[in-house]
């Protein structure tokens, strides 16, 4: 059995596991460990290798890959006659997926490799991450409304169709769902849906706000915080569950001393492949009453936060 083995090393430049290239790359001319495990886990190298010309193996850890050693795997790949690719890769946990299309391939090493969007917390909006799993698989959450159409996205490997809008329509997510389209190389957050139920859409958007940016929303600031959340989930092809406090305001200026509402809601942000279209990110939101989430009642138990805005969502009730 015929098994070659390279390292790309962070700089992108490819070295044999067992070379002195390989060793000056890690720091270590004698290791006493497992070295290309130690350098693929903690230090962004890249491990490929091909079994007899016919499966091509991309191990590395997602989030510590550089750009540069991202290039020279995908040329590897575009380049090669091989057609059947698996990808292993760290996540907390090793995690191997199987592919016999190499533009496939190249788009899941992107996708796993993406840079992780943090959201900026700031005194006007605020995201706390919920478990996705836990919607997904703990039966505590078998009534929650969100999660027939976080199953339909699993069971469909993320692929849209019109079966999405009924099941939504059918847990009563309809009138405050989103559909915004992301489309590379722009990369522009553009709605395709909205339902009546949003408190920002005036007379104008009503008629005309299909097709605009998520940015030309009323609350410039708003949008482009809340924009930032649609590109992460499209370019990485995670979906996102959060308790978002924002203060918003509903016209078209807001920074002149007008007064903010402040809002609690439950947001998923589920990212679809939509063909020429690019990527469809759905968003399903339930607002929570003021009050609730100190009197246990809302939606998705609260993480223990106590952000400043938390706090002035309950004295607003």
């Amino acid at each position: 059995m015929n098994h070659l083995v390279l390292m790309a090393t962070p700089a992108g430049k490819w070295v044999l596991p067992s070379s002195e290239e390989f060793f000056g790359a890690l720091g270590d001319p004698d290791p006493d460990y497992d070295s290309v495990s130690f350098a693929v886990r903690n230090l962004g190298f890249v491990k490929l290798g091909v079994l007899d010309r016919t499966l091509m193996e991309i191990e590395l850890h997602p989030r510590n890959v550089e750009k540069q050693a991202l290039r020279a795997v995908i040329e590897q790949i575009v380049a090669t006659e091989i057609k059947l690719f698996r990808i292993k890769y760290f996540d907390g946990h090793w995690r191997s997926e199987i592919s016999a299309s190499a533009e496939h391939t190249v788009a899941r090493l992107e996708e796993l490799c993406a840079p992780v969007f943090r959201p900026a917390r700031t005194t006007q909006f605020n995201a706390e991450p919920r478990s996705i799993p836990e919607l997904l698989d703990d039966p505590a959450y078998e009534d929650h409304a969100f999660r027939p159409l976080a199953q339909k996205w699993r069971v469909s490997f993320g692929h849209f169709d019109q079966s999405v809008l009924r099941i939504a329509s059918n847990c009563d997510l309809l009138d405050r769902l989103t559909i915004v389209r992301v489309k590379p190389p722009e990369n522009d957050a553009v709605f395709r849906y909205f339902g009546p139920g949003h408190g920002w859409i005036t007379e104008d958007w009503k008629f005309n706000g299909i097709g605009r940016r998520v940015e030309d929303l009323p609350d410039k600031a708003y949008g482009k915080w809340v924009a930032g959340f649609y590109r992460s989930v499209a370019t990485t092809g995670e979906p996102r569950l959060d308790r978002i406090t924002a203060a918003i305001s509903y016209e078209a200026e807001t920074d002149n001393g007008r007064p903010r509402q402040i809002v609690s809601y439950d947001r998923l942000l589920l990212p679809w492949k939509a063909g020429e279209e690019g990527i469809f990110v759905t968003s399903c939101s339930k607002l929570i009453p003021a009050g609730a989430a100190d009197r246990g009642e809302a939606n998705l138990a609260p993480s223990g936060s106590d952000s400043s805005l938390s706090r002035n969502s309950a004295k607003s009730s």
